[in-house]
């Protein structure tokens, strides 16, 4: 499938996916006139790819998981460098709720000292 078929199928851009072809994430074949054609697997990787990032997870972060990118993630053992990598960003993600709800807390308290209720 070209570029466009791919970017479509698992809702990202064109650009997306030649920037995570750049990083080597995904591989793609040159046809005659040049296109890039990718394989029905792209469509799986790709998706894999998209739900790490939007775990907090970045380009780099995920390379330790290519093994694994073309079906289930967490039907194989991960590595050692994987888990390390995991940990780190659930902390991230830990430290950020835990600075969102202080902000919440904050503003509640705010509102309450205002006589304004919260949820108005």
């Amino acid at each position: 499938m070209r570029i466009g078929e791919l970017a479509e199928r698992t809702d990202t851009t064109p650009r997306i996916l030649r920037h995570y072809e750049q990083a080597g994430l995904i591989g793609s074949e040159r046809s005659a006139n040049g296109y890039r054609e990718y394989g029905e697997q792209a469509a799986v990787r790709v998706r894999n790819i998209r739900a790490l990032v939007a775990a907090g997870f970045t380009l780099e972060d995920v390379r330790p998981f290519l093994g694994c990118l073309d079906g289930d993630v967490l039907a194989q053992a991960p590595s050692a460098e994987a888990l390390r990598i995991a940990r780190e960003r659930l902390a991230v993600m830990e430290r950020r709720i835990a600075a969102q709800a202080e902000a919440r807390d904050r503003l509640v308290a705010a509102l309450a000292a205002a006589g304004a209720h919260p949820k108005a």
